[in-house]
């Protein structure tokens, strides 16, 4: 059983440039705050794979499912060993606004009875996600309104993802 994650935000953008934003290979240099390193392993028409690289150094593969032209896509990411999350990407436009989201469909936990896994999914991993979501989506709205990369950690610190002093005693 996955819960979902969701944040939506309104940018300031034609569908046509956020698209050719989030569908260009290492765009998350661009507007990731937590984004080391982005690069493509495959990125031809109907086959694209990159690793991200987070600033504390972990180190994740997203494999795109389902890609649609102005519309979105969807991937699974992960490291090489683990279970992998699922992610959409989704654009939509109403009355001249543009809006983007993203869903994460964390497998952290997933395991656990539902005794325990509701209550952790909805006080530690839906508030950590959601900050993390925000993040990204101002990232993305950032760049696109000053046509400048976005700085490491510019919307904040996160936890899961920023590098801290004291990662070095955990690894």
């Amino acid at each position: 059983m996955r819960l979902g994650v969701i944040y939506k935000k309104e940018i300031n953008s034609s569908i046509e440039n956020l698209w050719k934003l989030i569908s260009s290979p290492g765009y998350l240099n661009l507007v990731h705050p937590f984004c080391k390193k982005n690069y493509p392993i495959v990125w031809e028409e109907n086959n694209h794979k990159d690793v991200l690289i987070y600033l504390n150094g972990l180190r994740y593969e997203r494999e795109f499912t389902n890609w649609k032209k102005y519309s979105g896509y969807s991937l699974i990411i992960g490291d090489s060993v683990n279970k992998k999350s699922k992610v959409d990407w989704m654009i939509e436009s109403k009355n001249n606004l543009t809006s983007l989201t993203i869903t994460v469909y964390p497998y952290l936990y997933e395991n656990l009875p539902k005794l325990f896994y509701k209550p952790i999914f909805f006080i530690i991993i839906k508030p950590m996600l959601k900050k993390y979501l925000k993040s990204v989506l101002f990232g993305i709205e950032w760049y696109i309104l000053n046509d400048k990369p976005v700085k490491k950690n510019m919307f904040g610190k996160h936890l899961w993802f920023s590098k801290f002093w004291f990662y070095k005693f955990l690894y």
